[in-house]
C-alpha cells in the first residue's frame, strides 16, 4: 500500500491544523541559537541546518513520518526539507514563509526580528 507523497511544501494554516487536530509529527527548527533564543514556536527541536547532517540519526525514528521543518523565512528549511528527502525521509515538509509568517498569521506573541 502506497502513501500520496506529501508536498513539499505547507503552509502554516496546515501546520496549525496537524498541531490542533493533535497529529504527530517532528517539527523542526533549523535556524541557529541565538535565533532560537529570540523566537521559537513551541514544540519545535532545534536542529541548526548546519548540524542537520551530523545530527539526522537523532531524527531516524521518523523517516516514514511526517517531518516540517521551518526557518526565519523558509529558504533554510527548503534546503534542509530538500536534503532530508534526498536521505530517504520523504515525508518532510517545508513550512512556507517561517517563523515570520507563523508570527503574523498565527501567534502574534512570537517576535517578529
Amino acid at each position: 500500500m502506497t502513501s500520496d507523497p506529501l508536498s513539499i511544501e505547507i503552509s502554516v494554516q496546515q501546520v496549525q491544523e496537524l498541531q490542533q487536530a493533535g497529529d504527530e509529527f517532528l517539527f523542526i527548527d533549523c535556524r541557529e541559537t541565538v535565533e532560537y533564543g529570540i523566537a521559537k514556536i513551541e514544540g519545535t527541536q532545534l536542529i541548526p541546518m548546519n548540524e542537520i547532517p551530523t545530527r539526522i540519526a537523532e531524527i531516524e525514528d521518523h523517516r516514514d513520518k511526517r517531518i516540517v521543518v521551518h526557518c526565519h523565512h523558509g529558504g533554510r528549511s527548503m534546503q534542509v526539507t530538500q536534503y532530508l528527502r534526498q536521505q530517504g525521509f520523504e515525508k518532510t515538509q517545508n513550512m512556507a514563509g517561517g517563523i515570520d509568517v507563523w508570527s503574523q498569521e498565527i501567534d502574534a506573541a512570537i517576535p517578529r526580528y
